[in-house]
């Protein structure tokens, strides 16, 4: 049975719309989007401006990326995942900074850093993003090497070596701080890619 089209002649009248209705749609669509885009930062991803070289080459001052938080609920953190975490020890701990660096090393392995090279398990890494800079010592009164790494933890590091606070500073970071793996770089344009 074929359908029935209604041809409009210009003699119809469309129904005219409540201005209070209208106004009521907006903010309902409104509060909706705000839902929904607190929801993908809450649960999803967060996006973050980096501020300091100490990832460089890998991510550069002034790059924003994307950290997602779902890989971490599906499988454990792995080394050579870039991660984002709560500061240890902050300076103020009212305002924690969030911190981003490479992980090197999980709960139970052992790090060493021996002429300027870094040893997990006594095997050297080839960790060509640091550019072949020399990875050395930061702070002997908080780490002492060979360091195994605590439980619960992992040993975090910038890809620029000769600029980074990290593990060799404030010592291995308890995975509970962790709230992402950053993946993705989304400004300047010219940057824009997926991060390895």
């Amino acid at each position: 049975m074929a359908e029935t089209a209604i041809a409009l002649d210009g003699n119809e009248q469309t129904p005219k719309r409540n201005p209070g209705q209208s106004l009521l749609s907006f903010f309902g669509l409104l509060a909706l989007v705000l839902l929904f885009a607190f929801l993908l930062r809450t649960f999803v991803f967060q996006p973050y401006e980096i501020p300091s070289g100490s990832m460089e080459e890998t991510i550069m001052p002034g790059d924003m990326v994307f950290s997602e938080k779902i890989s971490y609920h599906l499988r454990d953190i792995e080394a050579g995942d870039i991660v984002t975490f709560q500061e240890p020890n902050p300076a103020n701990p009212e305002k924690p900074r969030v911190l981003i660096k490479r992980c090197i090393a999980l709960e139970g392995q052992t790090v060493n850093l021996v002429e300027g090279v870094v040893y997990v398990d006594n095997q050297p890494l080839n960790e060509p993003y640091t550019g072949g800079k020399a990875t050395k010592p930061l702070n002997s009164t908080t780490v002492q090497y060979p360091y195994t790494v605590p439980d619960g933890h992992i040993w975090v590091m910038g890809d620029n070596r000769t600029s980074s606070l990290d593990s060799r500073y404030f010592g291995a970071v308890p995975v509970s701080s962790v709230n992402g793996r950053a993946f993705f770089t989304y400004w300047p344009i010219g940057s824009i890619g997926l991060l390895e």
